[in-house]
């Protein structure tokens, strides 16, 4: 029998200690499920750490469709827990100048490329620290395919940072990012000017105006929204707030503006689309 000093140590911990703790990698993509594109990222990523969990966020977006790609990846990955790394790669510019970049931003990391995709997640504030990914030691290959970044150069990087890689050894300092510039709303004291980001499944009309913004500029007043073929002056808290077939604002579960008609579909009834402009007017009158 094998006796131990209660006070010692356990005769196996120090093996535990070498094993990594395995983190969570979320991946977001428009590559769909037929082609095999995700399988192959996730096997570079499983060869490089086994123990990672991943997950994936959507590889449904619309193909090339950076701001759809914002908007889900935004939604999505702040619910994560910190440490957390996200592979995002929607990239109608792989190959070209465009350059591979990894941010962290609340203690998470995003990986994917300098196009304007983590837009909405930053909400127009700088990242905790950025690069360029100039390190080909920690790509899949120093001659990465010029068509399949995600897979030679994304997907290993991310997982590299899952096994506790700094994120300033995978390349060098990157002081600004590209910006999707409008999807970013403006302000001014009478209103807030806004675009229609996301139209969901249930054809609600998610704009890029959030809840802070549009209660700092509420302050009580009364205020019109023009969108499509709408003129819209009443918030609600939930769908059924109005009666059936009328048109309502809300600040939904993601805390950004939207544009609903109860049980129906807002943007087929109201004319509205993605990208479709938003415009909120405010009265000196108060509600």
């Amino acid at each position: 029998m094998y006796l131990t000093n209660r006070n010692s140590a356990h005769p196996l911990r120090h093996i535990f200690s070498l094993i990594a703790t395995p983190g969570i990698l979320t991946i977001t993509t428009d590559f769909g499920t037929k082609d095999g594109y995700v399988a192959a990222m996730k096997g570079v990523i499983l060869g490089i750490n086994p123990a990672v969990r991943i997950v994936d966020i959507s590889n449904h977006i619309t193909p090339q469709d950076v701001m759809e790609g914002a908007f889900v990846l935004r939604n999505a990955a702040l619910t994560f827990p910190e440490g957390t790394v996200h592979l995002a790669v929607v990239d109608p510019g792989v190959g070209t100048p465009r350059k591979p970049i990894a941010v962290r931003h609340n203690n998470q990391f995003f990986v994917g490329p300098d196009n304007g995709l983590f837009t909405l997640l930053l909400s127009g504030s700088k990242p905790e620290a950025a690069v360029e990914l100039t390190r080909s030691r920690f790509w899949r290959s120093e001659t990465p395919s010029p068509t399949f970044h995600g897979r030679d150069i994304f997907a290993p990087v991310a997982a590299h940072l899952s096994t506790g890689l700094a994120l300033n050894a995978a390349g060098v300092p990157l002081n600004e990012l590209k910006s999707l510039h409008w999807a970013l709303p403006i302000t001014d004291e009478r209103g807030v000017q806004g675009w229609v980001v996301h139209v969901d499944r249930f054809g609600n009309c998610i704009t890029n105006i959030t809840k802070a913004q549009f209660l700092a500029n509420h302050r009580d007043r009364l205020f019109k929204c023009y969108a499509g073929n709408a003129i819209i002056d009443t918030l609600s808290t939930t769908y059924g707030n109005v009666d059936i077939g009328d048109a309502t604002l809300l600040l939904n579960s993601n805390d950004f503006l939207e544009i609903a008609i109860h049980r129906g579909p807002a943007a087929q009834m109201l004319d509205i689309r993605k990208g479709t402009p938003v415009n909120l007017v405010f009265s000196d009158e108060r509600g």
